[in-house]
């Protein structure tokens, strides 16, 4: 787990959240009621029953979440100006350096592959 909250918690990582919350939401479907759907959760992650309610909400509000890939640490080198840049758009736009970095090598290697020509 990553990410401290208070004394003795643990913040769950993204892939986590989504578990979890997607398994609120197959406890909705399965017809359990958000009370029970609460003490099971806080039961099978250790987590309180305040934050099983979290993920029995955030179930009701979106229903399954997509679980994101793991991440792993990827160091490259890139010209000052343009990191600079890269920082100020992430703050901008309210993500992190990584979503900012992520999506827009995404972006590029779609198109990459949409104009590589076909044999």
């Amino acid at each position: 787990m990553s990410g401290s909250g208070p004394v003795g918690r643990v913040r769950a990582r993204g892939d986590e959240f989504a578990e979890r919350v997607n398994a609120a939401a197959d406890l909705l479907d399965a017809g359990v009621a958000s009370v029970e759907a609460v003490r099971m959760l806080a039961d099978r992650y250790g987590c309180s029953p305040r934050q099983a309610h979290r993920y029995v909400q955030r179930a009701g509000l979106a229903g399954h979440l997509e679980v994101p890939a793991p991440t792993v640490v990827f160091t490259v080198k890139l010209p000052r100006p343009l990191v600079a840049r890269i920082r100020a758009h992430a703050v901008a736009s309210g993500r992190t350096l990584s979503a900012v970095v992520a999506q827009a090598l995404e972006e590029f290697l779609a198109r990459a592959h949409r104009e590589r020509p076909r044999r």
